[in-house]
Parts: C-alpha cells; structure tokens; sequence
C-alpha cells in the first residue's frame, strides 16, 4: 500500500475519552487499529507512540494482574487501596503502594529459599478454574472490538518469575551458579508451558463474532538490567532465557501475534538476545542511547526512540515555539526513515505533551514516512 503524503487537514484535532480522561488525536488518514499493525509490519505512515496508541489490555481473570495492581478492561474500573495484598498466579503475596502507583511482593520471608525447593513447593495454576466466560463476556465487543489493536500485557516473565519467587539476590544466583541452573531450565521449561496455555486461552476467549481473535500484541515483561548495565552476562542469558522466549515467540507469531519486550535497564548487551529470542520490538528506558541502540539495530528490532540531546521536555515547554518544532524535526529525521522505522518511547510522553512538539513530530514523520 503506498504511502499519501501529507495533507495538512490531518492536524485538526479529534476529541476522543480514554479512561475518564478528555484526550485527543489528529484527524489520522487511516484508522488507528489498522495503523498500529503497519507499526508493528515496519510500515507506519506516521510516529506511533508505543504502548498508549495500542489497546492496553490487562484482564482481572489472570491473577498476575489484580496482585500487580494493573487492570485495564471493560466494566467498572478496578481501584486499589493502600496497602491492598492480592496473591498472584502461584500465590506469592504483593502489596499496592499507592505513593508509587504499584506493586512489590511483600517484604519478610521468601516464597522459595532455594531453586531446588519449586518441585515440591510450587503448585502451577489450574488456569481452567478462571472465569474466562465472565471475561469475555465482559470485554467481548465491548473494550475489544473490531475497532481496537489489542496488546496485552503480561506481568511477570521468566527472571522475574524468580525474583518474585526468590527475591533478587537468589534469582541471580540461580542463574548464574552451574549447580541451580539445572534446576532454573526445569522450572523455565514447565514455565513455557504454562505461558503457551495462558496464551492460548487468550486467543480462544476473546473472540470478535466471525471467530477471528481480537488479541493482536503482547507485551511481555522480564527486567534484565540496572541502571547501568545488565544483571547477568549476554552468555548467561542466551543459555538460561532465550530458548525459552523463543518457544514462546514462535507461538505468538504463528499466531499471528507481535511481540513486544518490556526490560527495563541499560540492555544495550542484551539486545543481540532479544532478537535471537524473536521479540519484534523493544522500548528502552531513557538511561539508554536509543539512537544508537537504533543505529545498530533498528533493521532487526522495532525501537522505541526518544529525542536526545535537547533540553529536558519542561525547560523546551518554555523555549520559542520556533525552536520546539526543530527538535521535533531533528528528532523525525534522526529515527523516522522509510525503511527503516521507529516508534515514539512511552517513557518520553512528556515531549509528546507539549503541543508544537506533537504536531510537528506528527507532520515531519508523516512526510518523512511517505517517501
């Protein structure tokens, strides 16, 4: 399909309410849901925002989400108090903390002591047992429609599996000592699994009327990093996560699913693992180059760029509008290239908010996308 060019028509702005907030976008040349497939196919027309330009999906019927404290579905919104204690899919205990707007497993004794203690303390989940019909029934044709790009998100991947069972510092002994990483590869294996049936269910309960499945994404979280480099070697990873991503991945896109990474940390070591895992895309949070990360990678991996070498979006908020457009421009041109395409860092929305930066950004990656 080729790419219009711009018509400035597209900036006049469509009011639209997302989760009792009053939000707009531009008059977009073609429907979001749509575009955020050709987004994900390396073919966008203009900068998509990752993550809020999708349909977040978070239901209640998978436990991993009430004990994270994130439910976004249809029907009444799900509060949570301070302090509230919600057990996810293997039991383990988290605590809300509404100063931070989130959950932690709650402090004191850990689940396991140790790796090897899984096999006869560990009880997988009965995922039959969850209220799937109620589920659908309340987001079927409904939150998920034939309007909506729906990405779901899924909580709490393979090593942070174990450090909600473990805690941190045994989750990283585990995969790094040779004597617990049998017991690490067992536990991931029946992990996978367990994975793959939740996906499955997924894709046979939320249904649009034809059959044809409304999930589209996944966004799968598992941190490998700090501040300032990963937790564990590239050669720890690729042993003891990637083959089991990659069992995973291969569902989902035989599926006709996309996959999405969430890793928080300075990953840029890691990123070679990503790819061999088969994730489409990844955002890297800000501690990141992520124009370089784009240079070296960006033709093997959809990446979540951000502006760089500007000042931070609240001293731009006051500089002339004259000088906000350029670093919208500067920005365009550096990561929105025919051929070789970007998304817009979630973790960067604060640029995104200011109003000149927005359109400018929207006008110049439209031009520049249509080339």
């Amino acid at each position: 399909m080729a790419i219009p060019k711009f018509d400035p028509k597209e900036l006049e702005k469509v009011e639209f309410e997302m989760f009792g907030m009053k939000l707009s976008n531009f008059s977009y040349p073609l429907p979001q849901a749509e575009h955020e497939k050709l987004v994900f196919e390396r073919k966008p027309w203009w900068q998509a925002t990752q993550a809020t330009d999708a349909t977040m999906f978070t239901p209640s019927v998978i436990p991993d989400n009430v004990a994270r404290a994130l439910v976004m579905e249809g029907g009444a919104p799900r509060a949570f108090a301070d302090h509230e204690v919600n057990p996810d899919m293997f039991g383990v205990e988290w605590e809300y903390i509404a100063t931070v707007g989130g959950s932690m497993v709650r402090p004191g004794k850990a689940f396991l002591e140790d790796i090897e203690d899984w096999y006869d303390k560990v009880k997988f989940p009965d995922i039959e047992s969850w209220d799937w019909a109620g589920s659908a029934a309340k987001n079927n044709g409904a939150y998920l429609n034939e309007n909506t790009f729906a990405q779901i998100w899924f909580q709490t991947g393979f090593f942070e599996r174990l450090i909600a069972l473990l805690e941190f510092e045994n989750a990283a002994v585990a995969v790094l000592d040779e004597d617990s990483q049998v017991h690490v590869h067992k536990f991931f294996d029946k992990l996978t699994e367990l994975y793959i049936s939740i996906f499955q269910k997924v894709l046979d309960t939320y249904k649009a009327p034809d059959g044809t499945p409304y999930l589209k994404a996944v966004f799968f979280h598992d941190d490998w990093g700090s501040q300032k480099s990963p937790f564990f070697s590239p050669d720890v990873c690729e042993e003891m996560i990637v083959p089991y991503m990659k069992r995973l991945t291969d569902f989902l896109h035989a599926n006709n699913v996309f996959c999405e990474l969430h890793s928080c940390g300075n990953n840029y070591l890691q990123i070679p693992n990503m790819i061999k895992a088969g994730w489409d895309a990844w955002a890297p949070q800000l501690m990141n180059d992520s124009y370089k990360i784009y240079d070296d990678y960006g033709d093997k991996l959809l990446i979540a760029t951000f502006p760089q070498d500007v000042p931070s979006a609240e001293e731009l908020a006051t500089k002339p509008e004259e000088e906000i457009r350029k670093a919208a421009r500067d920005y365009a041109d550096r990561t929105c290239k025919a051929g070789k395409s970007s998304f817009y860092n979630y973790y960067a929305a604060s640029y995104n908010n200011i109003p000149a930066f927005k359109e400018e950004l929207y006008k110049q990656s439209r031009i520049n996308y249509s080339k």
